[in-house]
């Protein structure tokens, strides 16, 4: 039977950090589900169907990576897609108690249903979505730690916001 991931998260943006574990997720496994997670209370900066449009097109070269939503417990999701495996990052030591729990609450909930960890690449590995946020916003330099799409659509978020 194939073995489908699901790797979810709000990509709000997308990082280079994202995209070396989705990579390296679609070889390990025959198909990864990049889940983009609908949750409005964070106020993302990107929209739903812009952050779903940034993952397409990143990955639009990769056969066995998907992209798609979801709100609600992940474990709902993954049973309801039939996958086997949650994919998640640990950058450091900080992420491993809040990802460590969610495991086990994940497993006990649904205990067919796997996680895995991945670290990023060591270039990546202290990047965060809301560092990259943080940083461009203040004129800070974020080529190479997002992909160029990601740059250039922050670019035009910043400016908006900024001349609002």
């Amino acid at each position: 039977m194939p073995t489908l991931a699901v790797y979810p998260g709000s990509f709000d943006p997308l990082t280079n950090g994202h995209v070396d574990i989705i990579t390296r997720g679609a070889r390990l496994f025959d198909r990864i589900i990049v889940a983009v997670l609908i949750n409005e209370e964070k106020k993302p900066l990107f929209s739903m169907a812009e952050r779903v449009e940034i993952a397409r097109e990143v990955f639009r070269h990769v056969p066995n990576v998907e992209v798609d939503t979801f709100d609600g417990l992940l474990v709902d999701y993954v049973e309801k897609r039939q996958a086997q495996v949650i994919v998640r990052g640990l950058r450091a030591v900080s992420d491993f108690e809040f990802e460590f729990q969610m495991a086990l609450m994940n497993q006990r909930l649904n205990g067919r249903i796997e996680t895995i960890f991945l670290m990023p690449a060591e270039q990546y590995t202290y990047t965060s979505s809301r560092l990259i946020k943080e940083v461009f916003r203040l004129g800070g330099r974020v080529h190479g730690l997002v992909p160029e799409m990601v740059e250039e659509r922050l670019r035009g978020k910043i400016t908006t916001r900024t001349s609002a």
